[in-house]
């Protein structure tokens, strides 16, 4: 697996005569910055020699073949690119459709490329691109992110396709063509990998899910694997290889896949890679991976219930006091969350994760005066409810004046209605009598056992 790259000094962009599409984005390119024109007599000027033209941060070459047929056009730069991206037309009936993704094929090459084989990924500027889609794209554009598919396999620097689809219509729109051609200056200065990044398996053509981890958490996607790939590829266990090299041309050591598929996951385990899941992503964020690791060996796996607190660093593992937080939670249950996460490195939690769990970990250097501001603050959201909270030895006790029943009874009063309006705090007349809540009040004294080191 390769090590992230540093920023980008210069863009390659890559202009297919073959592509009505990517002369549109190139002619707007062009209009769309200064550019200075060079002339390459080293290359013949089908394959990116003859005239070219540079700018600030970014090179654009021009080259008679296809993009998915170009073998090694990073070699064409003189500015030996560390990201490369392809100006192209996107085919479907999706409608008017501005996309981006990486190329390779997990089967047959079909369309350009080698069996088996990838390009490498540029998984942080796929994020940069979709928001600089967001910014540009014309209001009756679409924005997306696609899987893996087509050649090349060989580029020689990290790469992606950034597309303008999905017919002639648009293939030929000069507002389209504008909208990517600012899309692509955008990605000057971007970094092709960031720390976190995963391959993808399964799903659709046009990966919704990934595209939501692109979006919404810290982590990047490189290459993607959708449903109809992995049909191609054929069995797992038997092509170990291509899997290896969509890690290895990702650098990447997790992986996401969505559907049952435990062969794959089987497989990429025995790879030395980790599968993930969605929610394992959003959970761990941007948090230190070593200290994911310590918290799901002392607590669990994330996916059963483990959740982070805003403390970070050494930890050590206590148990909770579960009945207290359970009557804290039944007052103010968002509190109460709010307050543990304020003091906690992580906890565990049950009820699919609503409920706060059993065993916390907190700072290893400050755990008793942690544990002691949990209390305080649990002890606050109990004086909510209870007219006297105070703290034992090994337990918390809490006071307050309740509905007495059995006193109700003694009185005459019926159960049903005016049980609930007593217990209400209102007056009720039994027999021309009035009966009110004082009369039927006495003292309750709820107890909260607390376990060593919290009292």
């Amino acid at each position: 697996m390769g090590a992230p790259r540093g920023p980008t000094d210069v863009l390659a962009i890559v202009e297919s005569r073959a592509d009505v599409a990517s002369e549109r984005i190139a002619d707007a390119l062009r209009e769309g910055a200064d550019w200075d024109v060079h002339e390459d007599a080293s290359r013949p000027d089908g394959d990116g020699g003859g005239t070219y033209h540079r700018t600030d941060g970014a090179e654009l070459r021009t080259f008679d073949g296809l993009h998915i047929e170009l073998e090694e056009p990073a070699a064409a730069f003189e500015c030996d690119p560390d990201l490369l991206v392809f100006a192209s037309r996107h085919s479907g009936e999706t409608g008017p459709l501005l996309s981006g993704h990486f190329t390779g094929n997990f089967g047959p090459a079909e369309f350009g490329g080698e069996d088996g084989r990838f390009a490498e990924a540029a998984p942080n500027a796929l994020p940069a691109l979709l928001a600089a889609f967001d910014e540009h794209a014309p209001e009756e554009y679409d924005v997306g992110t696609e899987c893996t598919h087509h050649g090349p396999t060989d580029v020689g620097c990290p790469s992606l396709f950034v597309e303008l689809g999905s017919d002639d219509e648009q293939w030929t729109d000069p507002a389209g063509a504008a909208a990517v051609a600012r899309a692509i200056l955008d990605l000057r200065g971007v970094s092709p990998h960031r720390e976190r990044q995963v391959v993808g398996f399964g799903g659709g053509h046009y990966a919704p899910r990934f595209e939501r981890i692109i979006r919404e958490t810290p982590w990047a996607v490189g290459h993607v694997g959708s449903e109809w790939a992995m049909e191609a590829m054929g069995l797992p266990e038997s092509n170990r290889a291509t899997i290896g090299r969509a890690f290895e041309e990702s650098s990447a050591a997790h992986a996401v896949v969505e559907g049952d598929r435990p062969a794959l996951e089987t497989t990429v385990e025995d790879l030395g890679y980790r599968v993930v899941s969605e929610r394992w992503l959003r959970t761990v964020g941007d948090r230190p991976l070593a200290l994911v690791d310590r918290v799901e060996d002392a607590l669990g796996p994330i996916d059963e219930g483990i959740r982070f607190g805003e403390a970070r660093g050494e930890f050590a593992v206590r148990p909770l006091p579960t009945e207290l937080l359970r009557a804290a939670e039944g007052i103010d249950a968002d509190r109460t969350r709010e307050l543990l996460e304020g003091e906690a490195v992580a906890f565990e939690t049950r009820e699919g994760g609503n409920r706060i769990g059993s065993r916390v970990a907190l700072p290893e250097a400050d755990t008793g005066e942690r544990a002691k501001a949990v209390l305080e603050e649990l002890l606050e959201v109990l004086r909510e409810r209870y007219d006297e909270v105070s703290v034992g030895v090994d337990e918390v006790r809490a006071h307050e004046t309740a509905f007495d029943p059995e006193r109700a009874r003694e009185l005459g009063v019926p159960e049903g209605p005016a049980f609930g309006r007593l217990s209400g705090g209102e007056a009720v007349e039994i027999a021309g009598e009035e009966i009110g809540p004082d009369e039927v009040s006495g003292e309750r004294v709820d107890r909260f056992p607390l376990p060593d080191g919290w009292g």
